[in-house]
């Protein structure tokens, strides 16, 4: 099974108002003001995922700071699951510093579901690892046994829309007050896994998930032998960040590496498979 760990989609009535959104909420403005930017439709997603041959993708939300646009986006997002059964596996969208999250999660929930993310701390102003924002949202994650994807930066290196300051010190303090909820950090956590090399960090990150969303911006291809390396094949879970690219061009990484066959095979489904449980929505063996 190829699953594609991070994709997002958009309704077409968003897409039409690509200018008015920009306008309103800060973290679609930072990802998508630029008319270059490219947005996507559910359908537009799955004849990607045919031509490139991947089964199921995850759909997910940009971390809207307008709890408005958020569910608007969740309420598509979760029709698309449920046009495109056993393809489209939904995350929905809450901004942790608003009111009315734990709410919106339970309502993500009974709309199918799977989980949250993903989240900019940045541009919808809250701390990652702050516990008083985020318990209560991972108490909630916990009752429902649902995911959270959180979108990740590196504190060095190159600049690009969204990079934003969700950097490795962050994410350990998110880890850390996690308390047992499946927690997927985007775009290799911004580096985090690296510090696995310390024998601390590494037993923390035991349970963490990271995804490659948009890894060919990011890194060459030994990120996935170095990575896989420090901290299992079995926490890394493919992704595309679609449609800033194909999902293509993620297996041409993975195919590049050293990595053994069952581990790419981990990497580029298996993983995901089993930690979001997917083999009940699969329409594949």
């Amino acid at each position: 099974m190829i699953v594609d760990s991070h994709v997002h989609i958009f309704p077409p009535e968003m897409i039409a108002r690509r200018g008015e959104l920009a306008a309103a909420d800060a973290t679609f403005s930072e990802m998508y003001s630029d008319p270059a930017a490219r947005m996507a439709t559910a359908d537009e997603l799955v004849a990607s995922m045919d031509e490139d041959g991947v089964d199921i993708s995850v759909a997910m939300g940009i971390g809207w700071a307008d709890p408005g646009l958020a569910r608007e986006s969740n309420d598509y997002i979760a029709e698309a699951a449920r046009c495109h059964p056993g393809r489209i596996v939904g995350f929905g969208s809450v901004n942790p510093a608003r009111e009315g999250t734990v709410a919106e999660i339970d309502r993500c929930a009974a709309m199918g579901l799977r989980g949250i993310g993903e989240l900019h701390p940045d541009t919808q102003g809250f701390d990652p690892s702050d516990s008083a924002v985020m318990t209560p949202i991972l108490e909630a994650l916990g009752r429902r046994d649902m995911s959270l994807t959180v979108h990740c930066s590196e504190p060095v290196g190159h600049m690009y829309p969204g990079k934003g300051r969700t950097t490795p010190d962050k994410l350990a303090g998110l880890v850390a007050i996690s308390s047992g909820v499946r927690i997927i950090l985007a775009h290799w956590g911004g580096g985090l896994p690296l510090y696995a090399l310390m024998p601390e960090v590494r037993r923390s990150l035991s349970s963490v998930y990271f995804d490659t969303a948009a890894s060919p911006f990011l890194y060459d291809h030994r990120i996935f032998e170095v990575v896989t390396s420090l901290v299992g094949s079995d926490r890394v879970l493919g992704a595309s960040d679609y449609p800033l690219m194909r999902h293509s061009a993620i297996r041409k990484q993975v195919v590049s590496t050293g990595l053994s066959k069952s581990d790419r095979l981990a990497v580029l489904g298996g993983n995901a498979a089993r930690a979001l449980d997917l083999a009940e929505v699969s329409r594949f063996p």
